[in-house]
């Protein structure tokens, strides 16, 4: 066989191969020349019209299909896109494409896209209750996963929490990490979920973990995930962890301070990385998220004991947030205390509570070790025992309205040692209201339990009541 015949060979199976696959185009199809007569007429569109294609062949478009308009683009040179048409009584949806070459129309491809228009009106019906459906599962799906704050829940009218809230704006229209710091009872959780919610991932998960209230045994368990058969006690079909549940949306790694030492580096790999595998596993796990850090601990004296990673530090203080104390921001007390009240009195359905002039003067007085939360604590108790609308001073715990002792001007006393004391007395009163119960002196407070017994040791507050000198 010579190469002529080799040519004559290959361009017949090239020709049957093009013949194969215009048959197998799912929608009828057919090709006309210059001048409309039909060159290619597929089986599916013969099937369709109940002809058979290769009778089609030669003849002009008009007289197998009825108003074709195939020659008259073919004379225009332009294409008609989606048309309506009528065939044997049936609206249908074409597609007509000149084909050119050198400049001049040398065929045109037509093509049916849909059997009926009523399809296409279908579908687009379809996909408008789709779309209709997809908002309404986006609304559902933020309400069920967005956060419980947002900027707004932030409350305050000093320069300080303006120019936070300023920041935490700043802050969500990144995806870096970010590091809150402040006191227990500032709201460091409040900030971390409004800069979620501010975020574009406000639709995925907020995942919070507390570093210090998981035994350390167990945190990368948590952290990561296991595969089953992973421990003793593990779930027998394995369990994710919080970096794959905070897929898309943002981790919220409170108490960070007390994270352990030996889980530091760990967290560390995972957060430069973006991946981790699970304990007992050896998948790499990838996860797209974005860290929210908090603390109400002093890093830096910790990164100079030894006890905090300055590796780990630096890549979680990308963004800084310190909240200063209630004590430093006097003017936030009282639009605080309102704001919390009109929030009480809509959980209890009451009517709207407000304060008189002493009232608000104690809480402006008090130093608020336990801060936001202490203040929520104190206008909790105090609602649930109001008679009335009015809070007054005589409502308040005995500790924000008992006598103070008045300096002495023979000396001067520091802020600081002011403070210490008022502290020391507050937390004195609510260990003798609650019959030095440490649990409800705590609540009392509005301090977490640990916290308080810190503070009982620093100011040697003894445990319990000293008896009575005769």
């Amino acid at each position: 066989m010579d190469d002529k015949d080799l040519r004559i060979e290959a361009l017949e199976k090239d020709l049957e191969m093009h013949r194969a696959i215009f048959d197998s185009i799912f929608n009828g199809a057919l090709v006309t020349d210059e001048k409309g007569i039909i060159t290619h007429f597929n089986k599916p569109y013969g099937d369709f019209l109940g002809v058979d294609p290769e009778s089609q062949i030669g003849r002009h478009c008009t007289e197998s299909v009825v108003n074709s308009r195939m020659h008259i683009v073919a004379r225009t040179g332009k294409p008609e896109i989606n048309q309506s048409h009528n065939i044997i009584g049936k609206k249908m949806v074409v597609q007509r494409i000149p084909i050119k070459r050198g400049g001049r129309v040398i065929a045109v491809f037509g093509q049916v896209l849909f059997k009926d228009v009523k399809d296409l009106s279908r579908l687009a019906s379809e996909l408008k209750v789709l779309e209709s459906k997809v908002k309404l599962y986006e609304a559902e799906l933020l309400n069920l996963r967005s956060t419980r704050y947002t900027l707004d829940s932030i409350i305050g009218v000093s320069g300080p929490i303006k120019e936070l809230k300023e920041e935490a704006l700043r802050a969500a229209a990144t995806h870096y990490p970010v590091l809150i710091c402040g006191e227990s009872g500032t709201g460091k959780e409040l900030f971390a979920q409004a800069i979620h919610h501010a975020s574009n991932r406000k639709l995925f998960p907020f995942v919070r973990i507390n570093c210090a209230a998981i035994p350390k045994d167990l945190l990368e368990a948590e952290l990561f995930g296991y595969e089953k058969g992973a421990f003793t006690g593990a779930r027998s079909d394995g369990k994710p962890g919080k970096f794959e549940l905070a897929h898309q949306g943002t981790l919220f790694l409170d108490e960070v301070g007390d994270l352990p030492l030996e889980m530091q580096p760990k967290l560390l790999r995972a957060l430069e990385d973006r991946e981790f595998e699970r304990v007992g596993g050896n998948k790499i796990i990838r996860s797209d998220l974005r860290i929210i850090a908090a603390t109400n601990q002093d890093l830096d004296q910790m990164m100079a004991d030894g006890r905090f990673r300055k590796d780990l530090f630096y890549r979680l203080n990308v963004i800084p947030i310190n909240i200063p104390p209630l004590r430093k921001r006097k003017n936030d007390i009282i639009p605080s205390a309102e704001y919390i009240l009109r929030q009480l009195a809509a959980e209890a359905n009451l009517p709207d509570i407000s304060m008189d002039k002493s009232a608000q003067a104690a809480l402006r007085n008090h130093q608020w070790p336990g801060n936001v939360r202490e203040l929520s604590n104190v206008l909790e108790r105090t609602l649930s025992a109001l008679n009335g609308k009015t809070i007054g001073l005589s409502d308040l715990p005995f500790y924000l309205h008992q006598d103070r002792k008045p300096l002495s001007n023979g000396g001067s006393s520091s802020l600081k040692a002011v403070q210490a004391r008022i502290e020391r007395e507050s937390i004195c009163s609510a260990l003798e209201q609650t019959g030095y119960n440490k649990v409800k002196a705590a609540e009392l407070l509005g301090i977490h339990r640990t916290l308080l017994y810190k503070k009982i040791k620093k100011y040697a507050i003894p445990l319990e009541k000293e008896p009575r000198r005769e």
